[in-house]
């Protein structure tokens, strides 16, 4: 039963299509699962892009909710990649994981406790196979890794992206479209983190990355036109106001 609640579906992958329920209000498009007049079809690659990095996404029951989630999109332009709709990463989760493979990673940002090696650091011979990617808000991830840890600390390396804490963030991409804001600079969608990733760790990586970023740019401007953009949150600018006010005083 624990089990049972820690990961409920393991089902959006790239070998499968399945039809999303229809409703009376806007119709849902079978393929893309996104609500007709926002359709990304158009934008898909016609046959997923090969890679030879093995993708798990530990998918946020929330996030899974959520009309701006990439993570189902991604399963559509990649191959070997496979979203869990979960809390956190245990043994039986995934076959795959449970080989414990020795050239695995995951994504996300150092912490005193947890340091990362940064992606640019990686060398050749530690080119990893397997990615594990994180998707949900911020405060959601960070309880989603905290809980993953003490599984994935067997055998896969923490890996981060830059970023910086003391810029404020900002949209789904660097545009004037702000869909939703992030805690602080350097934090991306899940779209633009793997894209950012296999960049660095795909033979074609650029290649792969304009693809994935082309496609998240259509995305947000499609539901642009149907969201306001959103304001900085107050409570994150008063905290990077303190934050800049303590350096300056410190300096």
């Amino acid at each position: 039963m624990e089990q049972e609640q820690d990961l409920f579906q393991v089902s959006l992958s790239t070998t499968s299509s399945s039809a999303a329920p229809q409703t009376g209000r806007r119709p849902i498009c079978e393929n893309c699962t996104r609500p007709n007049p926002v359709c990304i079809c158009h934008k898909l690659p016609a046959q997923p892009i090969e890679i030879t990095t093995q993708i798990i996404i530990l998918h946020h029951p929330h996030e899974a909710q959520h009309k701006l989630s990439t993570t189902p999109i991604l399963t559509k332009c990649l191959t070997n990649t496979t979203a869990l709709v979960g809390r956190r990463l245990r043994r039986g989760n995934s076959p795959l994981l449970d080989q414990s493979p020795p050239s695995a990673i995951y994504l996300f940002p150092s912490t005193q406790t947890s340091p990362a090696v940064n992606l640019s650091q990686l060398r050749d011979k530690d080119t990893p196979k397997v990615l594990i990617v994180f998707d949900a808000t911020w405060k959601h991830a960070k309880e989603m890794v905290s809980a993953s840890e003490g599984y994935l600390g067997k055998f896969a390396k923490r890996v981060c992206l830059d970023f910086d804490e003391n810029e404020i963030g900002g949209s789904i991409y660097d545009s004037d479209l702000i869909l939703r804001k992030e805690p602080f600079g350097g934090c991306v969608s899940t779209m633009e983190a793997v894209a950012r990733t296999l960049r660095v760790l795909e033979p074609n990586g650029p290649e792969i990355e304009a693809g994935l970023i082309g496609v998240l740019r259509e995305m947000v401007r499609l539901q642009a036109s149907f969201l306001k953009p959103m304001k900085p949150r107050p409570k994150l600018l008063k905290k990077q106001k303190k934050k800049k006010v303590e350096n300056e005083c410190g300096s």
